[in-house]
């Protein structure tokens, strides 16, 4: 074995150095400088353009609504209908709203004692324990409900496109309206239903963006039947499937807008209120 090691580094040590061969680098073929790639331009999306509805009670610097109309953020108002969507959100609300406090007791929690009820043989029936037993009235419940949150998570970003799909669905079939803003001088309902009546918004949910409610307007809509107002922070993809109308005010209305808006998504500038002639307005106020 060592000798034929050693024979072996000898061959390696005779061979001549030019019969090495070197490392051949072949020249790289049809390579070209890659020119930079520039960003596809992303198509610009139009505004959606919405007549106002007359309001309750017109002040003095308000727009005529039948020569306005509202030009509305496409991202929140024209988003593509997505009823599974819908349905995650009203299921998440439904949740939330179960008490979840239905309770029975077991048979370790009625009252009684735990003395055996008869002997364990000899009597030709069945074998029973105490009286507490789920077999006998008056026993506890076996596998009863006891208090529980049923209460689920849902992701912000899914009830934020809820909100999204849900306004945009409302837009679609013609029920969602704009008025300038929300507005009564008094507490009176009676002067107020009669509005109501004749603007044909009877079981409409009115949205408002104010911090604080008008106090003469939330007095007299409390009670008129199949008539609600809320403020934006209290409105929900549940209440806005609910109700057949909803009549949003220009605060709300940039509310939605600022918190609901996608971002990247190039838009033609527009302001959000326009004057302009009955024949430019494609959709109809609503009635």
């Amino acid at each position: 074995m060592l000798g034929k090691g050693a024979s072996r580094i000898a061959g390696l040590a005779s061979r001549k150095p030019g019969r090495l061969r070197a490392a051949v680098t072949k020249p790289l073929v049809n390579v070209r400088a890659r020119s930079p790639v520039t960003p596809e331009a992303k198509s610009i999306v139009e505004p959606v353009y919405l007549g106002l509805t007359p309001s309750l009670k017109k002040g003095r610097w308000d727009p005529p609504a039948e020569k306005s109309v509202a030009i509305l953020e496409p991202t929140v108002f024209k988003h593509p209908i997505r009823r599974d969507i819908l349905h995650l959100c009203v299921v998440h609300h439904l949740d939330g709203l179960r008490q979840g406090s239905a309770n029975t007791k077991t048979r370790g929690e009625v009252r009684g004692s735990g003395r055996k009820i008869r002997r364990q043989k000899g009597t030709g029936k069945a074998r029973l324990g105490d009286a507490q037993n789920p077999m006998l009235r008056g026993g506890g419940i076996a596998f009863g409900p006891k208090p529980r949150d049923f209460s689920t998570k849902l992701p912000r970003k899914v009830v934020e496109m809820g909100m999204r799909v849900a306004l945009s669905a409302k837009l679609r079939e013609e029920k969602l309206g704009v008025m300038s803003r929300l507005y009564w001088p008094n507490g009176k309902t009676k002067f107020l239903a009669q509005k109501i009546d004749t603007l044909g918004l009877r079981k409409t949910l009115f949205v408002t963006g104010e911090a604080k409610v008008h106090e003469g307007l939330k007095r007299a809509i409390q009670n008129i039947p199949m008539v609600k107002l809320i403020s934006t922070n209290e409105a929900s993809v549940f209440e806005l499937l609910k109700w057949p109308r909803v009549v949003l005010d220009l605060k709300a209305v940039e509310f939605f807008e600022e918190t609901l808006k996608r971002q990247n998504v190039p838009i033609l500038p527009a302001p959000l209120l326009e004057q302009t002639s009955s024949e430019a307005v494609e959709s109809q106020p609503l009635s």
